[in-house]
């Protein structure tokens, strides 16, 4: 048991010890090795500093690769959302420049329209003024002068028709009505109708 303790806590550093001792062999060997287990115990301190602090380091590391991983995913992110910013502020321009454009084309249509309303009725005005020319021209002409153009009827002989009048008939029949109709219609001496 006694051994086992001193193998555990002195074992190693005995015979690193006095494997020095021999290697060196100083003049006074017991004061040598008190020196070098002490400086050993310091070695043993400082050995476990360095990898305390080389533990923390590879920590430190590990968690420096992360955030690098997480900035260079946000990077990314972030480009692709300038991207998408990029792409969607594009399709804005262009639906933009579209919605410009027909609005361009309607209003030189609805220009083209109104010029060739305008047209039209400059042609409609030009003709109902030749027509009226036309008209003016024709007025003081008799009815034979008109007639004489193309197209218009030969109006040189007209004929009238004898009907025979209702009054004519009433008096045939022999009839005689004093009033037609009360306060509008009266006959004549000849059986004529009048209008009182």
């Amino acid at each position: 048991m006694e051994s086992t303790y001193l193998q555990k806590h002195l074992g190693t550093c005995l015979t690193q010890g006095l494997a020095e001792v021999a290697r060196i062999r100083p003049v006074d060997p017991i004061e040598y090795l008190a020196l070098w287990i002490y400086k050993y115990k310091e070695n043993v301190t400082m050995e476990q500093l360095r990898q305390k602090e080389m533990a923390n380091l590879e920590r430190e590391r590990e968690l420096a690769e992360i955030e690098q991983e997480m900035m260079e995913r946000l990077k990314a992110e972030e480009l692709l959302f300038q991207q998408q910013q990029l792409a969607f502020q594009l399709e804005l321009e262009m639906q933009e420049k579209e919605r410009q454009r027909i609005e361009e084309l309607q209003r030189a249509q609805e220009q083209l329209e109104k010029e060739m309303r305008m047209n039209m009725e400059n042609i409609a005005k030009s003709e109902d003024s030749s027509h009226a020319e036309d008209v003016t021209s024709d007025s003081g002409k008799t009815l034979a002068e008109i007639s004489d153009r193309y197209g218009a009827p030969n109006l040189s002989r007209v004929e009238e028709l004898d009907e025979p009048m209702l009054s004519d008939l009433f008096s045939m029949l022999g009839l005689r009505f004093s009033v037609l109709c009360p306060g509008r219609w009266v006959s004549g001496s000849h059986g004529q109708l009048y209008h009182h």
